[in-house]
């Protein structure tokens, strides 16, 4: 499980990076498999949660709490700047499932330690 400050500091060093090459952020582990508690197949999403999709097309329904997470809001940031406004379409992450599901543990690892998810 990576750090808050790690994640961040990675993306903001690949944004740097984006500018000139144009990749996404990968995590280096490659045998690491998705667990089934975040990611979701179903097309019905539950009131008070919403949906993003990783660069390898995996589908996460998240609480709308993440959205006050400085992390994820770093994540969009990428994502717009790497994707631009969708309008309708899926809001994708620059990052693939394994990194994602760093992320959704590290929140929630935060969340059970200080009661609250800032």
């Amino acid at each position: 499980m990576m750090s808050a400050k790690k994640l961040i500091k990675l993306a903001r060093k690949w944004q740097k990076l984006a500018a000139i090459r144009r990749k996404r952020i990968t995590l280096s582990r490659t045998s690491r498999k998705v667990g089934t508690n975040s990611c979701s197949t179903s097309s019905m999403v539950e009131k008070g949660h919403f949906v993003v999709y990783c660069s390898d097309e995996k589908r996460f329904v998240l609480p709308l709490e993440y959205l006050k997470n400085e992390i994820v809001m770093e994540l969009f940031q990428l994502a717009e700047e790497e994707f631009g406004l969708q309008g309708n379409e899926h809001l994708t992450l620059p990052c693939d499932a394994p990194l994602t599901e760093d992320v959704i543990g590290l929140i929630k690892r935060k969340a059970s330690k200080n009661g609250t998810l800032h």
